[in-house]
C-alpha cells in the first residue's frame, strides 16, 4: 500500500518561511559576533548560540506548518524513523560565519521514504522530495521540488554545459574535522588540480551543491559530510538537470555523507576520477 501523497507545494512554502526565520537570526549575530558564546563539538567542529538558535525557530515553523513530519537537526539530533523527515542545517558554514567571512547557508530539506505516493508513481526509495537553501548575504533562495523543477530567486536553473572535466571548474571540501578517510581523498584532488580548469574550496557544502545547480559550478565532490549538509542540494542539483548521488554508489542519496555531482555530461568523468582511490567507506568518528 502506498504511503500517503505529500503536499509539496505547501511543504515548499513551509520551509521556504522556516529558512528566512533561521536567516534573521544568523543576520542579527552577524553583524556583532563578539556577542558568540562557541563551543566546540569536537575538534575542529565548532557551534555558537548562533546555531542554536537558528535551528530552533526553523523547527518552530516546521513544527507548526506540518506537525506530521519528522525533524532530524545538526545540533537537537532526531533519528529518521522511515517517515517523512525534515533534515535542517540551520548554518552551514558555521566557521566562515564565526569568522566573518560571507559564505554560509540555512540548508532545509524534506526526505520522502520508499513506498511515497508521488504524481509520477511510487517512490522506489528514500528521496529527497523539497530542497531550500538560502544565502542570507547574496539574497539568494535556491528552491527544488521533486519532478517540478529548481530555481534561484522564482528563475528556473539548469546545471552548465562543460562537456569535459578539463574545462569544468569544480568545487570540493578538505577534510577538517575527521581525517580518516584523508588517504582516499587526496588522489582525487591531486588529479583535479592538473585535470581540470580549477578547483574551489568555499567551505559551505549547500552552496556548492546549490552552485552546482546553478551552472556556477560544473561539479563537486567531498566525503565526511552530515546528512543535513547534503539533503537539500542533492534535490537542487538533480532537478536542475544534473547527476548528484553517493560516491560509493550504495545510497539513494549521499545520507552518509560522501558525494559527488556535475552536470550530465561530466558526472561520470568526475566520479571515474575519485573512484580509483576509493577503498571501504569511512565509519563516521564518535562526538
Amino acid at each position: 500500500m502506498p504511503l500517503s501523497r505529500l503536499p509539496l507545494s505547501a511543504c515548499l512554502d513551509a520551509a521556504v518561511t522556516a529558512a528566512h526565520a533561521a536567516a534573521a537570526i544568523l543576520q542579527a549575530y552577524a553583524s556583532d559576533r563578539s556577542s558568540l558564546v562557541i563551543s566546540n563539538k569536537m575538534h575542529n567542529d565548532l557551534v555558537s548560540q548562533a546555531d542554536h538558535e537558528a535551528e530552533q525557530a526553523c523547527i518552530s515553523v516546521l513544527m507548526e506548518r506540518t506537525p506530521d513530519i519528522d525533524i532530524v537537526a545538526e545540533e537537537s539530533g532526531g533519528v529518521n524513523t522511515g517517515r517523512p523527515t525534515w533534515y535542517i542545517d540551520p548554518l552551514d558554514g558555521t566557521t566562515n560565519f564565526l569568522h566573518g567571512i560571507p559564505h554560509y547557508a540555512v540548508s532545509v530539506a524534506l526526505i520522502a521514504p520508499a513506498g511515497t505516493q508521488m504524481d509520477n508513481g511510487v517512490l522506489a526509495q528514500d528521496t529527497p522530495v523539497i530542497a531550500v537553501v538560502y544565502d542570507p548575504n547574496r539574497e539568494e533562495l535556491f528552491t527544488a521540488m521533486y519532478g517540478v523543477g529548481a530555481w534561484l530567486n522564482g528563475s528556473r536553473t539548469q546545471t552548465s554545459s562543460s562537456k569535459k572535466l578539463a574545462d569544468s571548474v569544480l568545487a570540493t571540501g578538505f577534510p577538517f574535522r575527521d581525517f580518516s578517510f584523508s588517504d582516499q581523498y587526496m588522489p582525487s584532488l591531486n588529479v583535479a588540480i592538473t585535470g581540470s580548469r580549477g578547483v574551489r574550496r568555499m567551505g559551505a557544502a549547500a552552496l556548492d551543491l546549490a552552485w552546482v545547480a546553478c551552472g556556477r559550478y560544473d561539479g563537486y565532490w567531498e566525503m565526511g559530510l552530515a546528512p543535513w549538509d547534503v539533503a537539500a542540494g542533492t534535490l537542487l542539483v538533480r532537478e536542475a538537470k544534473g547527476v548528484c548521488q553517493d560516491l560509493y554508489q550504495e545510497e539513494p542519496w549521499p545520507v552518509s555523507g560522501h558525494v559527488y555531482a556535475g552536470n550530465a555530461h561530466i558526472a561520470d568523468e568526475l566520479l571515474g576520477m575519485v573512484r580509483p582511490s576509493l577503498t571501504q567507506r569511512p565509519t563516521k568518528p564518535k562526538p
